[in-house]
């Protein structure tokens, strides 16, 4: 059966047509190369420069702040491995439950002589500026706390992360990729160094995302080729993606208030319905993003839940598509304090643009008998049942 509900946008969204309409012309005539001196490619110059401003007018940074890579990966990767690549201090502070974007790139500086502390989160999903300061040392010169975790949707205190960096010249990395398009980000708010997004997560096309990094902030180039993005970013300028990366954060920057209203009711409708449903919990709490949900389900793991409701048509995920097929429970979960069966439990449940309540109320209906008919097959539920626990 094809997909009739899509409830997963934590792992991407789907393309706005506002959005493909804007990329065709640099698809099909638009195809002059950035870099080029002649007309066809001063016209693509011309159109990277314009989204470059759309996209700093929207984050409250310069243009010149502004860099364009291939996405929320790359961006991590040059964030770390920039500030690091040049700094006097080897030791980085983090979370234990950031994206694996930030946390094998955390491991693999630890290969070139890198200290690393990860700060555990709550059992809510947060971690405080006090305790990230706590991790602190004399010789910590970086600190990278994502703004909003992609399984929970908690929202993070990077303001008050970003003074206390601010205040003792240690340089500051924010993951956005999660929270890019749904909350407003100013970067000068937010007292970050350095911020990373992708446009897919926002109604852009995949491919394409942006690096900001604060003037003056030491940086070593982590891509080396080209002197595109002015030596900071080598490598031809995707010319119709990073049109289709403006576009998409213009109209999510439009839509925000609104949009967001809307999914925390859908939210609250749906996690009313699936706590309906016996031996389930909710994971994380507290300021979230408004579209994502996380649930734990006693004695079925989520990835079995999430292929039932595909053959129902409907798409949904046990935790990041990034972790997808691995035998291990989910890093966020766990980090939370989950045991493994609660952790392997989990599952996220994303809505946003274009999901409605008749969407909420169809994946419930689905929802219900797929747990029922998954418990009725899992041993752990049998022994449940035989110790007199249900």
């Amino acid at each position: 059966m094809d997909t009739e509900i899509y409830a997963d946008h934590a792992a991407t969204t789907r393309l706005r047509e506002e959005v493909l309409e804007a990329m065709l012309l640099w698809l099909r005539e638009g195809y002059g190369n950035a870099s080029s001196l002649y007309k066809l490619g001063r016209t693509a110059r011309k159109a990277v420069e314009n989204a470059r401003r759309t996209v700093a007018e929207i984050l409250g940074a310069d243009a010149n702040e502004i860099f364009f890579t291939s996405g929320g990966t790359e961006g991590d990767n040059a964030a770390l491995r920039g500030v690091m690549a040049c700094a006097a201090g080897r030791h980085i502070v983090s979370t234990a439950f950031e994206h694996h974007a930030v946390l094998h790139t955390l491991e693999a500086l630890q290969k070139t002589g890198c200290d690393v502390t990860l700060v555990q989160p709550d059992r809510s999903g947060h971690v405080s500026a006090e305790e990230i300061c706590a991790a602190l040392r004399p010789d910590t010169a970086l600190i990278s706390v994502m703004t909003a975790n992609n399984e929970l949707g908690t929202i993070q205190p990077i303001p008050e992360i970003g003074k206390i960096a601010r205040e003792k010249g240690i340089s500051f990395h924010t993951d956005a990729v999660q929270a890019a398009g749904h909350i407003p980000l100013n970067v000068r708010n937010l007292c970050v160094d350095l911020l990373t997004l992708s446009a897919h997560k926002f109604g852009g096309p995949k491919g394409v995302g942006v690096l900001y990094l604060r003037r003056g902030t030491p940086f070593i180039p982590y891509l080396t080729g080209g002197a595109q993005e002015r030596g900071k970013r080598a490598g031809t300028e995707n010319v119709a993606g990073i049109v289709g990366l403006a576009r998409a954060l213009e109209l999510a920057a439009a839509e925000m208030e609104e949009e967001a209203a809307r999914l925390r009711v859908l939210r609250q409708r749906l996690t009313e319905g699936v706590l309906r449903i016996p031996f389930v919990r909710e994971n994380g709490g507290g300021d979230r993003l408004p579209g994502i949900a996380n649930f734990s389900f006693t004695a079925i793991e989520g990835e079995y839940i999430a292929m039932m409701l595909d053959q129902a048509g409907i798409a949904v995920s046990p935790g990041s598509a990034c972790a997808a097929g691995s035998e291990e429970p989910s890093h966020v979960l766990t980090a939370i304090g989950l045991d493994r069966a609660a952790a392997k439990g989990g599952l996220r449940i994303s809505l946003g643009y274009g999901n409605t309540e008749a969407d909420v109320d169809a994946i419930l209906q689905a929802l219900s008998p797929a747990v029922e008919k998954l418990r009725a097959m899992s041993p752990a539920w049998a022994a449940m049942r035989h110790m007199g626990m249900l």
